[in-house]
């Protein structure tokens, strides 16, 4: 299939990416209360009612999506002795990494400055259910490659930032039960008959396709033979990119992508099917395994209460369409 040409000179689109990435280097606070930080946040000292933690069973891996028992019932604060949520509630204040670009799950408006989307419902969720109030939430905006590390040295507490669960991923740190199900696509020239392009990934031999560093995306891009990969920081630096005649293309989730086309109107996602599953889930550090099963409790009561369906219509309905049943959740893994 013939590769199609890029419109250049977008302006509009242009300058709304442009105002994105500017506006993600801001340290804002949010009228709501919700805090925003970008700089390493220090590690909050042991709180003397903390019990310790137990060591974490070894981590086996047949399901990726396969995460630990949720709690029978969310406690009362007061009743939690697990040494590490003992630090975020006497801390006041949970600190969760996410993105500021990633269009419907996770972006900073340029007008008001406040990042929105689906992962910042459900982080303001879980604020809301330690603390009886969203605004004890500070959200730290970082980047895909930054999800791990950040969470081994404890400079986040969780990280909401549409993250594949894989195996690999599993040997580092924890997910939760999975949020969303998503898969790999592109986004390609938009054609000028209006036609959806169809375009596979294995027609763009000898073009370059971007994805963010540190992903699965990019993981699973340099294993297809004759394309050219090409980084960024994030998927914002590769529609810049795309923009900039840099790449000729962008692969990812289907769900950021259609968030890119958004802002682009000279853009569009390729109709040819999703060439991987992309299962999400909220990351947290490996020892936490009773936050774990803390928000897999909060995740459970939010998709047989209709949270889920409430977070999902007010973000994605309108541009993917009703509501779906939310993702299955898989238990029983060990720790």
């Amino acid at each position: 299939m013939k590769f199609l040409s890029r419109r250049r000179g977008r302006g509009p689109s242009w300058s709304m990416a442009a105002v994105i990435a500017a506006a993600g280097a801001l340290v804002l606070s949010a009228c709501t209360g919700v805090t925003y930080a970008e700089t390493p946040l220090p590690a909050p000292p042991a709180s003397s009612s903390s019990t310790p933690a137990p060591p974490a069973t070894p981590v086996t891996c047949n399901n990726p999506t396969q995460s630990y028992d949720p709690l029978p019932s969310i406690p009362s604060s007061g009743d939690i002795t697990d040494a590490s949520v003992r630090r975020i509630l006497d801390r006041g204040h949970l600190v969760v990494g996410v993105s500021a670009d990633t269009f419907l799950f996770g972006a900073r408006d340029a007008f008001t400055s406040r990042i929105e989307g689906f992962d910042i419902d459900l982080a303001k969720a879980v604020a809301k259910s330690l603390f009886g109030s969203e605004s004890k939430l500070q959200l730290r905006v970082i980047t895909a490659a930054d999800r791990i590390p950040l969470l081994q040295k404890r400079e986040v507490d969780m990280v909401a930032r549409n993250m594949t669960m894989n195996c690999a991923r599993w040997k580092d740190i924890a997910f939760s039960a999975e949020y969303y199900h998503s898969g790999q696509k592109l986004l390609v020239p938009r054609d000028p008959s209006g036609k959806v392009p169809n375009t596979r990934i294995e027609d763009l031999k000898g073009k370059k396709v971007c994805a963010p560093q540190g992903t699965s995306t990019l993981d699973k891009l340099r294993t297809v033979s004759g394309v050219e990969p090409v980084a960024a920081a994030d998927h914002t630096g590769c529609l810049v990119l795309f923009q900039q005649g840099k790449a000729d293309a962008i692969t990812g989730d289907d769900i950021v992508l259609a968030g890119l086309a958004a802002q682009d109107p000279y853009t569009v996602v390729s109709s040819a099917p999703a060439i991987t599953d992309e299962p999400y889930g909220l990351a947290f550090n490996k020892e936490d395994v009773y936050l774990t099963r803390y928000v897999n409790r909060l995740l459970a009561d939010l998709k047989a209460d209709g949270g889920w369906k409430a977070i999902y219509n007010r973000w994605l309905a309108g541009h993917l369409g009703p509501a779906p049943a939310p993702p299955a959740a898989v238990y029983g893994r060990g720790g």
